[in-house]
């Protein structure tokens, strides 16, 4: 899944465009990358080609016999993605005939984790957490030994002490929320509007640390984020206890973990077991006690089944206006795509050719994050051009409007906000060349990580020369120390594409490509400054300018150097844009919350979510998905492709026991609501038991960034008795199969093959 999740620090560098895994395209208006640097001599703003955008007809569907005029939203267009401040008591009372009480959300909050770009949950009182697979690769890899390839081979510790030790694994727990909605408004409302975005963030910094000092401080394991819903117009410190020492247990092969690759990703029917395993540990090396936890129910479901969904969605744009949406599908949207499917052709060409380096630069777990986001981008775009689709955000923003106009105090308050929206994203429009040339400019996947600490260094080099403190020039430094090193063939061909790309979208005749090229290709000067800069290593980089011994003259400086005129115009146009946007999207979002109050859910932001659905198949292409798929569909998808590569099954599965029952569920769809950042999420029933784990969504669902259907997305699951079979019967992991369903810890796997089941 996509990951689309947002990251405070990220947001206030360069890195500006996307975070991928799932991290991309967070909601909201985009903050602008800090200034760059302004060379030596003068600086002469270039004319520069406009880019033609295609008319606006050809980009809709032409659907025959619907008065788009007509078109009603639905009831839950804009989701179901419940806030634990606002628990949905009634409304689950009246759909599922139970009443949730204060204690059944306490236990569904606290058996919920939220690591690594993902979700998560305690599955036994012994510290064992399951996520997915694909939220565990990297760790998978970073466990592998000197001639192993566990995550081709997968990872099974048959014993307690078996169990690996991962680095840069953070869990967390949601112990506390603290509202400070009525502090923030109070301090905020009295400036006027041009100062309330900064105003605001030092304000949250402020209650942040107030906060954590109150709970012991920075030693104490609590980690404070401020959360803002409703686009600001609620504001929650929520309170979490971190945990950071954490082994790896269990990852199944790659073939079985991600079965069907990206042809079957994002798509349904599916046959992929995609779970794993991790064990926290307490400050004595001992297995965490985690009293609250998700048992495992081996029944499972049946179809029309309800489901909770208990995890952390990354991003969503529900709350987006009508123009921000056709924005993004013109410009935004549509030219991050193109260039996310022109990273993909380069990485992928040097993996074929470089399979070793690769594996040990972890490039296929990159590549395998850039195949999520251009599926989810492409499903986005494709729901953009959708006029019924924009017909109902419409038909949403138009009641908006009317409750608005309405009410002449909110009309003064808010009156004329949506229409100035729309003419920030014409201005924008007016820039869609340099929008599209930095198109993921800075991304340190997507971009070479020499001319990303070029960018980087010549910011050190202006401040060192302006007589900059310490503290300053070592925080820029930072950003150099923190590019990943990547090997340096890849790191020319990745310039060479930005290069290309500049020429494609500026033209070659541009001040800045003439200055940057001199007539050369763009493989000539990528080679060139690569080779030859002293920033294309990262420890030498951050070494030599610590000592002041890079200069304007390093070619890789010289590079930002010369594209920097077209740079500025972007930069200067989001430095415009970006604070205005921030503030009307606030606006608005303390007027719906006035209107509608709580029975319309705020946009994800990547925090604890509860969503709830039903077990549901549905209809698509002709005919109908099933339900559950099964082991004998796994076997018949591998088979009936002969073995290709995407669902060629691990040898262990070629040979299965005969004790396996074939007829085991492997997957499921439900009507519940999600989105990137939910990947590792529990499946519960009403008792809180796990029946599933999530890991995608169907090709329907990709418009979910802005809009829920609950007649067409579906949440996909791996059902848990699939999970437990595997264990069983393929891994003979019996001391975990005991755990999951009898929260008993055993410390090898001979005590547990004594006890039984």
């Amino acid at each position: 899944m996509v990951s689309r999740w947002q990251f405070r620090a990220y947001s206030r560098e360069l890195h500006s465009a996307i975070t991928l895994l799932l991290f991309t395209g967070c909601g909201g208006p985009q903050v602008a990358p800090p200034p760059a640097p302004v060379p030596e001599g003068s600086q002469n703003s270039p004319e520069v080609m406009q880019i033609p955008m295609p008319d606006e007809s050809t980009l809709q569907n032409q659907v025959l016999g619907i008065n788009f005029d007509t078109v009603q939203a639905g009831a839950f267009d804009q989701g179901k993605m419940w806030t634990f401040e606002f628990p949905p008591v009634d409304y689950i009372a009246d759909v599922y005939g139970f009443r949730p009480d204060a204690e059944w959300f306490e236990r569904a909050r606290l058996g919920a984790l939220r690591i690594p770009s993902c979700s998560a949950s305690f599955v036994s009182p012994h510290g064992l957490v399951m996520t997915n697979h694909h939220c565990a690769r990297e760790f998978v890899s970073q466990v592998s030994g000197d001639g192993e390839a566990l995550l081709d081979e997968g990872f099974v510790a048959k014993d307690l002490v078996d169990e690996r030790m991962v680095e840069d694994f953070e869990a967390d727990q949601l112990i506390e929320i603290v509202d400070v909605t009525d502090e923030v408004n109070a301090q905020l409302d009295v400036l006027p509007q041009e100062e309330r975005a900064s105003a605001r963030a030092e304000l949250l910094e402020e209650i942040e640390d107030r906060i954590l000092e109150q709970r012991g401080g920075e030693d104490s394991g609590h980690e404070i984020e401020m959360i803002s819903l409703y686009n600001g117009a609620r504001t929650s410190a929520y309170v979490f206890r971190r945990y950071t020492n954490a082994k790896l247990v269990m990852a199944p092969e790659l073939q079985i973990g991600f079965f069907g690759g990206d042809p079957d990703n994002f798509t349904y029917p599916r046959y992929n077991m995609d779970f794993s395993f991790f064990r926290l540990y307490d400050e004595d090396g001992s297995p965490l006690s985690s009293d609250t936890y998700f048992p495992f129910d081996r029944d499972g479901l049946s179809e029309g089944d309800p489901i909770f969904i208990v995890g952390n969605p990354g991003s969503t744009s529900r709350l987006q206006t009508v123009a921000e949406l056709e924005y993004r599908r013109d410009v935004s949207d549509r030219f991050l795509l193109e260039t996310v499917r022109k990273r993909m052709t380069v990485l992928d060409v040097y993996i074929r050719e470089n399979p070793e380096i690769a594996e040990q630069y972890d490039l296929r777990n990159q590549y395998f994050s850039l195949s999520n986001t251009e599926k989810a981008y492409e499903g986005q775009l494709h729901g953009l051009g959708d006029p019924v689709i924009l017909a109902k955000r419409a038909d949403t923003e138009a009641d908006f409007r009317e409750a608005i106009n309405a009410d002449p105090t909110l009309q003064d308050l808010y009156g004329g906000l949506v229409d100035r929206m729309a003419e920030l994203q014409e201005l924008k429009r007016n820039h869609t060349d340099v929008v599209a040339a930095f198109s993921v400019f800075g991304n340190p996947i997507l971009d070479s990580s020499t001319l990303i600490r070029g960018f980087w260094g010549l910011q050190v080099i202006s401040m060192q020369q302006g007589g900059a403190p310490a503290e300053a020039l070592e925080s820029m430094i930072d950003n150099v120390r923190g590019t990943p090193q990547v090997p340096a063939e890849l790191d020319i061909a990745l310039m060479a594409d930005r290069f290309r790309d500049l020429i494609e979208h500026l033209g070659a005749d541009h001040p800045a490509v003439m200055s940057l090229l001199a007539g050369r290709t763009p493989e000539t000067v990528a080679e060139r400054v690569v080779s030859n800069s002293m920033l294309s290593d990262s420890a030498g980089a951050v070494a030599a300018l610590e000592s002041g011994g890079i200069t304007r003259q390093d070619p890789a400086v010289q590079a930002v150097t010369a594209f920097l005129p077209a740079f500025l115009e972007w930069n200067s146009l989001f430095a415009e844009v970006a604070p205005e946007e921030e503030v009307i999207s606030s606006e608005l979002g303390r007027a719906r919350f006035k209107i509608y109050g709580t029975e319309v859910p705020p946009d994800a932001t990547f925090s604890l979510r509860i969503a709830d659905g039903f077990v549901s198949g549905y209809e698509y292409n002709g005919t109908i998905a099933p339900v559950f798929t099964t082991l004998f569909g796994l076997y018949d998808r591998h088979y009936s492709h002969s073995g290709k590569e995407d669902w060629a099954l691990p040898e262990r599965w070629m040979d299965p026991p005969s004790s396996l029952d074939l007829s085991t569920p492997v997957n499921f769809v439900s009507t519940a609501d999600i989105i990137g950042g939910n990947s590792g999420s529990p499946v519960l029933d009403r008792d809180l038991e796990v029946v599933g784990l999530v890991f995608d969504g169907n090709i329907e669902s990709l418009p979910g960034d802005y809009i829920y259907l609950p007649e067409k997305n579906r949440s996909v699951s791996v059902d848990v008795r699939v999970i437990l079979e595997a264990l069983d019967e393929i891994y003979d992991l019996d001391r975990l199969v005991l755990e999951l369903t009898t929260g008993r810890l055993f410390e090898t796997e001979e005590e547990a093959d004594q006890v039984g089941r």
